[in-house]
């Protein structure tokens, strides 16, 4: 079957780098096509020579016209239609971070002029890209993330999304550093017992045995992980049902580093048993 990624998002949040991956995974990749020649792209270069562009990449960014950017979604039914595995990747972060990233790499945002100042370009690109964010298969925020686990994102991603339709990352975070902006659920372990208030465990982390030993013998800590293990393996059919691929899921305590860091190993541990495969993010660890 032939495989089309196309990968889109806001500017400065590290499509250049996804896409450099891509291309060491084995992709044909292209950049910035315009969305009006896509549909050329796949009639006459990807169905015709399907050996060369069995797997295919695309980068495609705001410097399409708007009405190309709304007539995107009916080029990705008319893709699937033919029989072409197509999923689309979207890329973003927070406003802050991308205009901290332009001021220390002194790129020029692609919709700036002399007129528009940065901030502005920013919001107005995230309007522009709003109907493709709406289609993607895949939101991946990199406002935390740097470029080792950008790439280790992105290639989780296409090697397992070959094996199962649909695999799971789980990610753990700190309330105080931000909650992440491309997970599908969000839980809260902060109610939990918190080992940083043990002195002899505040120094550790959820990876460490003494505080796993410290989380199992609190019974609320065991109903907790329980419950939102039955949650999942509830409601991810549905999700399959709707042609999804990645779902994430962040599970968030004080700061981080012990009670959701346990916890998400407890649900990799729990997924990979039932046969799912399972990307695991420690956001405050890495």
């Amino acid at each position: 079957m032939l495989t089309l990624l196309i990968l889109t998002g806001l500017s400065g949040s590290g499509k250049s780098i996804a896409l450099d991956t891509l291309e060491d995974c084995g992709f044909y990749c292209i950049d910035n096509l315009p969305i009006t020649l896509l549909d050329d792209f796949v009639n006459n270069v990807m169905l015709r020579d399907q050996s060369t562009y069995s797997k295919t990449a695309i980068g495609i960014d705001a410097r399409n016209h708007g009405d190309s950017l709304y007539a995107f979604a009916d080029k990705l039914a008319c893709i699937r239609d033919q029989g072409i595995e197509c999923n689309v990747i979207y890329m973003q972060a927070e406003e802050s971070v991308l205009l901290k990233r332009y001021s220390e790499t002194r790129r020029r945002h692609p919709l700036t002029n002399s007129h528009l100042p940065l901030k502005e370009a920013i919001k107005i690109e995230k309007d522009m890209l709003k109907s493709v964010a709406n289609l993607a298969d895949l939101v991946i925020d990199t406002s935390r993330t740097h470029y080792h686990q950008l790439r280790e994102l992105v290639r989780d991603y296409v090697q397992e999304g070959a094996q199962q339709k649909i695999f799971i990352q789980t990610q753990s975070f700190g309330f105080k550093h931000g909650i992440p902006l491309d997970a599908d659920f969000v839980f809260d372990a902060r109610c939990l017992p918190n080992p940083y208030w043990s002195p002899a465990l505040r120094s550790l982390t959820g990876k460490d045995q003494a505080v796993v030993d410290f989380l199992r013998s609190e019974a609320v800590a065991v109903e907790f992980l329980q419950d939102i293990s039955s949650l999942l393996e509830r409601w991810i059919p549905r999700f399959e049902k709707e042609n999804r691929s990645y779902l994430t899921v962040a599970v968030g305590c004080t700061g981080g580093q012990h009670r959701s860091v346990f916890l998400v190993d407890s649900l990799a541990r729990y997924f990979q048993n039932k046969a799912f495969n399972v990307i695991v993010r420690h956001r405050e660890l890495q």
